[in-house]
């Protein structure tokens, strides 16, 4: 079957089209996913695993775990905080953990916060969740969250926000002095 010339053209643009359209709309979804992140190597942040590493990524809304000796790799999807200003950016470690944390608002949460209450303690109303790593700065925490609605979101007061079932996972595999970097 031969098409005229018109024809053919018009053929070929619309194949051209619709093989490209799926293309098209997985980039265009990519970059409207909070979430969307890339695997990293741990070289680029550390110059040794030491006993594990974790890379806090407030761009992709990804945190990045690797074990002591490199065979596990994991990433997990997270909340960060809502602004830069709340952002810490740097190389801490985690200094101690805690399965059940209670929680209490900081000054400057109660500053902005007034109606926040200034503890609370461990359950289903914890914005801490079940698990909490705690890192070398003061207030800042890699923990768990009962509110799923903040995962892949810029929804914290400056913390690492995982699902619960993901903390209480990474919480079981990364010691105390696993070092950390923010970015």
């Amino acid at each position: 079957m031969t098409f005229p010339k018109q024809s053919r053209r018009r053929f070929l643009a619309t194949g051209a089209a619709a093989l490209a359209a799926p293309t098209l709309v997985r980039a265009e979804s990519a970059s409207r996913n909070a979430s969307s992140f890339t695997a990293q190597d741990w070289r680029d942040h550390f110059q040794s695993l030491g006993t594990g590493a974790i890379v806090a990524d407030t761009i992709s809304r990804a945190l990045h775990y690797w074990s002591a000796d490199g065979s596990d790799y994991r990433v997990y999807a997270t909340s960060v905080p809502k602004t830069d200003e709340l952002t810490k950016r740097g190389y801490t470690e985690v200094v101690r953990k805690k399965v059940g944390p209670d929680w209490t608002t900081t000054p400057s949460q109660r500053e902005r916060y007034p109606d926040w209450p200034e503890y609370m303690p461990p359950g289903p109303e914890n914005p801490l969740g079940t698990h909490a790593m705690y890192l070398g700065w003061p207030a800042y925490i890699i923990h768990g969250t009962h509110d799923t609605r903040k995962i892949g979101r810029r929804s914290s007061d400056g913390c690492i926000g995982l699902y619960n079932p993901q903390i209480a996972e990474l919480f079981s595999i990364t010691p105390v002095g696993c070092q950390v970097r923010v970015i």
